[in-house]
Formats: structure tokens, sequence, C-alpha cells
């Protein structure tokens, strides 16, 4: 379905009744994906928090039903920086309509650290754990009639770009670029996908969103998940300009979820200079339009991982 004047203009706050629907969320537990969990709750959805840490996710989920009546969450253990263990917990998933690839790793300072199996600790859980992820929830989606696959970039790709030769940060690592160039590796994955759907006509699409710039300081409090405090409240004060919370942060991923008129192979971020406002549709920005390093990304993302996702169902 295209956009057309008969269409009401998204609103933030009255999102669509989506009951019935099954969404799975990672990183739920915290940051934008808690957030984006507590709106696609009020929604009348079931929400699946993915989280390694059970503790948190059971925090996170009590806090969603304090704030949502009625409100259908539940938490699978989900270790993305783990592989071998991506399989199982995918079991625990009957029916899904949708997954926000949401959760994250950033480091702010060395050293190089890696996941269990020997990728380097953010591009092997932000990028290789999705792809993988992807791998093992394909079936449950593509059994839905129209189901989403919404990949959370960073506005911190933006300016960076690939090394295909050192994917893994082992000549030059410093941890910031590393992070940005992680998320770029999602959301080259995120196009690549939607590329691949479209080539079999899969009914799943795939939809690749930012938050623009979402800080803490900004974020209204969800105690224990995120308290502010009044100090946090008057120094975020002047970044209010420009740059939002983690709740407005959460709204491209919600709108890709959820909107009808949303398309696979679309990128969507704030309104505000893509920093902060209301959701909406960006041109692609122009590294991410190069189809040759998507597939060897994918290639080398397949190598890794040992899952094949080459076999895509129509």
């Amino acid at each position: 379905m295209s956009s057309t004047s008969s269409t009401p203009p998204w609103d933030v706050q009255q999102l669509p009744r989506a009951d019935g629907s099954v969404f799975l969320v990672t990183g739920g537990n915290a940051g934008i994906g808690y957030f984006v969990a507590e709106q696609l709750s009020a929604t009348g959805a079931t929400v699946v928090l993915g989280s390694r840490n059970p503790a948190k996710a059971e925090v996170a989920t009590s806090s969603i039903r304090s704030r949502v009546p009625g409100a259908r969450v539940r938490a699978v253990r989900l270790d993305l920086a783990d592989l071998s263990s991506l399989r199982t917990a995918v079991e625990s998933v009957e029916y899904l309509d949708a997954v926000v690839h949401n959760a994250g790793v950033a480091l702010d300072a060395p050293p190089r650290r890696e996941t269990g199996d020997g990728h380097e600790l953010m591009f092997g859980t932000n990028h290789l754990g999705h792809f993988a992820l992807t791998h093992w929830l394909m079936p449950l989606l593509s059994a839905a009639p129209a189901a989403r696959i919404v990949t959370m970039g960073s506005f911190a790709a933006k300016s960076e770009r690939l090394d295909l030769d050192d994917l893994q940060s082992r000549k030059d690592y410093r941890p910031k670029r590393t992070y940005g160039r992680s998320k770029l590796a999602q959301m080259y994955f995120g196009l690549e996908l939607d590329r691949r759907l479209r080539a079999v006509d899969s009914t799943v699409a795939s939809v690749v969103v930012h938050p623009g710039g979402a800080l803490d300081s900004l974020t209204p409090s969800r105690p224990p998940v995120h308290v502010r405090t009044a100090g946090a409240r008057l120094c975020g004060a002047p970044a209010a300009l420009l740059l939002q919370g983690k709740h407005a942060g959460a709204w491209p991923a919600v709108r890709a979820v959820l909107d009808p008129t949303v398309r696979g192979g679309q990128l969507w971020g704030p309104r505000v200079f893509s920093l902060r406002g209301k959701p909406q549709r960006e041109r692609a920005w122009n590294h991410l339009t190069g189809t040759s390093v998507a597939a060897r990304l994918w290639d080398a993302s397949r190598d890794l991982t040992g899952v094949g996702l080459d076999t895509i169902p129509g």
C-alpha cells in the first residue's frame, strides 16, 4: 500500500492497534529497545523481550506492565554474542510478525574484546549475531502474512566506511569507529536482505531505521530500568535543541513495525536533521547504496557465522 492523501498523519502518541500480533525486540530490556517494547506493548500486541540477562529482562517486563495496563509481554534469553545459543532461543518463539534488531554493544575504550566465537565483540554482537538470528527466525517470519525485519542502525554509521579486509578490527582497533562500523554493517545487511527477499517474491520485508541522537539525559525515567536525575535533566536541556531522548529514538523502529505504508528497503529516521523529531522516510545514504559492498559483507558474514541465509523462503 502506498501513502495517499487519505492516510492520516502518523501520530507517535496514537499508535494503531496490533492485537494478535507478536513482536520480538532484541535488547528490549534497556535503552531504546525498552521504549520500542513499551510502545509496541500499548498496541495490544504480544511483545517478546530478547535479553542475555534474565534478571534485567524481568525488571523491564515489570516496568512495562506497570505502565501499560494489560500488556502482553514476556522475555526470552537471547545472547547475540553466543552464536551457538541462538537456535535454542528461537525455539521458544512459536509465532512472529516482526523482529526489531536493536540489541547492541558499545565500548568506549580499549582493549579490544572478543566473543566466545572469536569475533570482535561489537561487530560479532551487533552485526553477526543479528545475521545469524535472522537465519533461525526466517521460517517463523515467512509463515506470517506480511512480516517485517527492522534493523536499528545508528547515525554514527553515516560518517563511517567498512574495511572489508579488516571487518574484525584486528589491524587498527578504535572503539568508537569499530562501533560505528558494526552499525553500518547492520544497515548494509538490512538493505541487502530486502533485495534478496524481493528477488524471491517473499512476503517478508526488511526495513532499516536509526534513532538519531538519543541521550539518557533527555530520556524520561522508567525506574528502575532508567532513572534520570535532576542534574542530568538540567545538563541535558541545551542538547534538546538538536537531540532527543531514547523514548523518541524508538519512534522510527515502532513506525517501521506498525505502519502499513512502510516498505522494505527503506530507511527511516527522525525528521529534524535526522537527529530528532517524529519519524520519516529518508533517502538512503550514498555509501549504503553500494550493492557490491553489501554483497561482499553478506558473503563474509555467512562464512564467519556458519549459517547460510542464502535459502530464503518465498
